[in-house]
C-alpha cells in the first residue's frame, strides 16, 4: 500500500507542480490549469487513502477486482471525454433540447460506473460487503449532513453557491468521503 500511495503523491505533485509553473513558460488555458490541479489534488487524497488503510483493505478475489477495473476504467473514461465534449457542445449550442441532451452526455457513463460499483459491492465476499456498506452508508450520511448546512446557510444568506455547482459536486464529494471513511472502517476489520 505504501509504495502505492507514494506513486500516487508523487504523480500529483507533478501534476502540481505543473500547474504552477507550466503558466509561466507557456500560454496555458486556465480550465487546462484547473484540470491539472484538481487531477493533483484528487492524487493527493487517493494516496492518503492508500497510506490509511490496512493492508486487507481490499480483500475481494482477484477476478473479482479485475472485473471492476475492466468495468470501471473505461467508463471513467468515458465520463472524462463525454464531459469535455459536453462543455464544447454547450458553448456553441442554442437550442434548449440539444443544450439539454448535451448537458446529459456524461450521465450514462457515470451510470455505468454505478453499475461497476453496485456489482463489485454484491459479489464481494461477506466481511468485504460490510466493509464497503458501512464505508457508504456513513458517507452518504456525512455528505448529507454539508449538503444540508449548506442550504441552511444558503438560505440564511451566510453563502451564495449557485444551486447548478453545488448539485454537481454531490456525487464526486460522496466518492472522496467515501474513500477515506472505507479507509477507517477497513481499519476496525483488520
Amino acid at each position: 500500500m505504501f509504495r502505492k500511495a507514494n506513486l500516487l503523491l508523487a504523480l500529483g505533485s507533478v501534476l502540481l507542480l505543473l500547474a504552477i509553473v507550466l503558466p509561466m513558460m507557456l500560454p496555458l488555458a486556465p480550465w487546462l490549469r484547473g484540470v491539472m490541479a484538481g487531477m493533483g489534488g484528487a492524487l493527493y487524497l487517493g494516496a492518503f487513502v492508500a497510506w490509511m488503510q490496512p493492508d486487507g483493505c481490499d480483500a475481494s478475489t482477484l477476478t473479482l477486482r479485475r472485473r471492476y477495473l475492466r468495468e470501471f476504467v473505461p467508463a471513467m473514461a468515458g465520463y472524462l471525454a463525454l464531459l469535455v465534449a459536453s462543455m464544447l457542445l454547450l458553448k456553441r449550442l442554442e437550442d434548449p433540447a440539444l443544450r439539454a441532451m448535451a448537458a446529459l452526455l456524461p450521465v450514462l457513463p457515470i451510470a455505468l460506473v454505478l453499475r461497476a460499483i453496485v456489482r463489485y459491492i454484491r459479489d464481494a465476499d461477506e466481511m468485504q460487503r460490510q466493509i464497503e456498506l458501512e464505508a457508504v452508508s456513513i458517507a452518504t450520511a456525512l455528505v448529507s449532513l454539508v449538503y444540508m448546512a449548506g442550504g441552511f446557510l444558503q438560505l440564511a444568506k451566510v453563502i451564495d453557491v449557485p444551486s447548478g455547482v453545488a448539485m454537481i459536486w454531490v456525487f464526486p464529494l460522496l466518492c472522496a468521503t467515501y474513500g477515506l471513511i472505507k479507509a477507517v472502517v477497513a481499519r476496525r476489520f483488520r
